[in-house]
């Protein structure tokens, strides 16, 4: 049967993997990105699914967005930022709330505007994205652990206000070969499964998730 999925952050890495496994799979996909360049490949090479070019921080286009299309079966927040490695007091403010708004506050913004449609037809799930550091910590990336630990105590939070027939989950997707990752780990990253190859595990996984894992905390295959 096919479903509406509404996932954030397509351009690249996992998000534009998982645009593809979701399509193969016979799903419709909409699908947001800040970069308009990716919109416009998208909307050529899947004209039949929807594009959107919105920053997930910004709650009105996130509004927008969701006037805009069928109140999704599945919802995918995947749109995330890295902050270059650095001890905490050497991360400019700017760069700390860039990730705060599009970690914590873009999550926030399309559960707020996409929930209340899955409320009134009693079913729904939401995938968070969280990290191996949103689990534990590392040097450097202070400012990544701290959204991605929110995203875990969100999830869970909700996870008590949701009523059957829903759900919400924390989603570790695990280690994989992406631009964030080089960001972090430079070469180190390249001993690691790429995007598609991660994909093809992820994607049936994440469409297995049902109302009876409301609130767990999970990792991909």
């Amino acid at each position: 049967m096919s479903r509406q999925i509404a996932i954030s952050g397509v351009s690249k890495g996992l998000g534009r993997a998982m645009v593809d496994g979701f399509i193969e799979a016979g799903h419709h996909v909409s699908g947001c990105s800040r970069t308009k360049a990716a919109i416009a490949e998208l909307q050529a090479s899947h004209p039949d699914h929807d594009w959107h070019v919105l920053d997930v921080a910004d709650d009105q286009a996130v509004a927008d967005w969701a006037g805009a299309i069928p109140c999704p079966d599945l919802l995918v927040n995947n749109a995330a930022l890295m902050n270059t490695p650095a001890p905490l007091w050497e991360v400019p403010a700017a760069t700390f709330d860039a990730l705060t708004s599009v970690n914590i506050n873009g999550t926030a913004n399309t559960i707020r505007h996409f929930l209340p449609g899955m409320l009134a037809r009693a079913s729904g799930i939401i995938v968070n994205f969280s990290s191996g550091w949103g689990r534990s910590s590392s040097a450097e990336v202070a400012p990544y652990c701290a959204t991605k630990w929110a995203i875990e105590g969100l999830s869970q939070a909700l996870s008590q206000e949701l009523p059957q027939g829903l759900a919400v989950v924390a989603v570790n997707p695990g280690i994989i070969n992406t631009e964030m990752l080089q960001k972090c780990w430079g070469e180190g990253a390249e001993g690691f499964p790429d995007a598609p190859a991660w994909a093809r595990r992820a994607v049936p996984f994440i469409l297995s998730i049902g109302p009876g894992d409301n609130g767990q905390a999970l990792s991909c295959p």
